[in-house]
């Protein structure tokens, strides 16, 4: 299991979420059925979820660049 393909694989969903909800904000004149308030929050979920996966790869450099460091002693 590798989890910088995985945070990778939830970043890009997060994104296409993002923007599926930017779209049909952007259309809410032609369309009267969009609902704002729960595309405000698809958008923080979508914001948050690819943060915890920056997240993500940001823990597991630090684990491989800690495992290098103690190979090379």
């Amino acid at each position: 299991m590798d989890p910088i393909s995985i945070a990778r694989y939830g970043m890009m969903a997060a994104t296409q979420r993002l923007d599926a909800s930017a779209s049909r904000v952007a259309g809410m004149a032609a369309d009267s059925s969009v609902d704002y308030a729960s595309e405000a929050v698809t958008q923080i979920e979508a914001k948050q979820a690819f943060s915890a996966n920056v997240g993500v790869i940001k823990i597991a450099d630090q684990m491989w660049q800690s495992l290098l460091d103690l190979q090379s002693r």
